[in-house]
């Protein structure tokens, strides 16, 4: 049963505590700005400074404008030029390259006969760089060939392809991110303090003389989670607002939406915490806990990597992890505008985590005589 005049002084003590603690005020004031303002640009996975080294077989102009036009392209840099292909891949090994281009002998008038192919290498070691920086070149080459075969009156028949990308037009991986490194930050505000709370009382002794007063444990477990929901909440807000007045991101969707999620993952988060508190005896031990729960969130959550992309039995895994589904929904949100309504499963989904780690931490939590 839940005594709101007791829960009421309860709060304030923690609020109290919570201000004189010189550690969490700095990580809730922080935390956002940090995870908002360098993750989005150092988590990126737009290519660009692609280096590349050129064998020229062909000493021709038509190859010495496929170099300068190289040179010339936004993503891409001429790092060498060599004459044999061994001095090209010593460049690759020793990391100064990505991709190798391979220009035949006589490619220039051989041309002219018919199209024949140039060799494009990659750097696997890195494989995303290594593939996208070698589409990059196969098109400026092309884009040099079909420039220079036209201003030769040769006519090359090319189809005409429309792209569109919806929802997010320039493809912009900060888009992307922004939305999905909420759950970064309710993690820790909403996960890792609680926890670290509770079992820091555990170490001190202050949370026996607690347990003996006639204050029933649901009473005592929300005075410990009910501030930081509400510091959650608010490093949601901050998160938006550097969204919006770094990155000009804003959510096409509801704002309320977006509450109403961050509310659902920090009674998850809050709850596998406190779970994880009331089985910890030292600090130490839900730390670690804790930090392999964070790192398995982060991995398998679609964070970083898609959940389409990963192995079959890892996709099946991905369904029982609880920030998959607030990721989804902030980025469906922010990117499509898509309401509360056609993200029903996703709510209900987390729901259920709520409610079944809420009742997890209140069944393992007992009050010690």
């Amino acid at each position: 049963m839940i005594r709101f005049r007791i829960l009421k002084a309860l709060l304030r003590k923690e609020i109290r505590l919570m201000m004189h603690n010189p550690l969490i005020p700095r990580i809730i004031i922080m935390m956002p700005v940090v995870v908002m303002l360098v993750m989005p640009l150092v988590a990126n996975l737009d290519v660009k400074n692609v280096n590349v080294t050129v064998v020229d077989n062909d000493h021709s102009q038509l190859s010495r404008r496929i170099i300068s036009d190289i040179g010339a392209a936004e993503s891409l840099s001429v790092e060498a030029v060599c004459n044999t292909h061994e001095e090209a891949m010593l460049t690759v090994e020793d990391g100064k390259s990505d991709v190798i281009l391979t220009i035949p002998v006589d490619y220039s008038a051989k041309l002219i006969s018919g199209m024949i192919p140039v060799d494009v290498e990659a750097n696997g070691v890195n494989a995303t760089k290594g593939m996208l920086g070698a589409q990059y070149v196969v098109q400026s080459v092309t884009a040099t060939l079909r420039q220079w075969m036209e201003e030769d009156g040769m006519s090359i028949p090319q189809p005409e392809i429309s792209v569109i990308n919806r929802y997010n037009p320039t493809l912009n991986f900060r888009n992307y991110m922004i939305p999905a490194l909420m759950v970064v930050l309710l993690i820790i505000i909403c996960g890792f303090l609680p926890a670290l709370n509770l079992v820091s009382e555990k170490e001190s002794g202050t949370i026996e003389a607690m347990n003996v007063t006639p204050v029933s444990r649901m009473t005592f477990v929300l005075s410990k989670l009910i501030p930081f929901w509400i510091v959650g909440l608010l490093v949601v807000t901050v998160g938006m607002l550097i969204g919006w007045l770094v990155y000009g991101l804003v959510p096409q969707g509801s704002i309320a939406a977006i509450y109403l999620a961050a509310v659902l993952f920090s009674l998850v988060m809050s709850g596998l915490g406190v779970s994880i508190a009331n089985q910890s005896s030292t600090m130490l031990q839900s730390i670690f806990v804790m930090f392999a729960f964070i790192i398995i969130f982060q991995l398998m959550s679609g964070l970083f990597t898609p959940i389409r992309s990963m192995p079959d039995w890892a996709q099946c895994i991905t369904y029982a992890i609880p920030p998959r589904y607030f990721i989804e929904i902030m980025r469906s949100i922010y990117l499509k505008g898509t309401s509360v309504g056609e993200l029903w499963q996703q709510y209900l989904i987390l729901m259920g985590f709520a409610v079944f780690f809420s009742s997890v931490a209140a069944i393992t939590y007992r009050k010690q005589s």
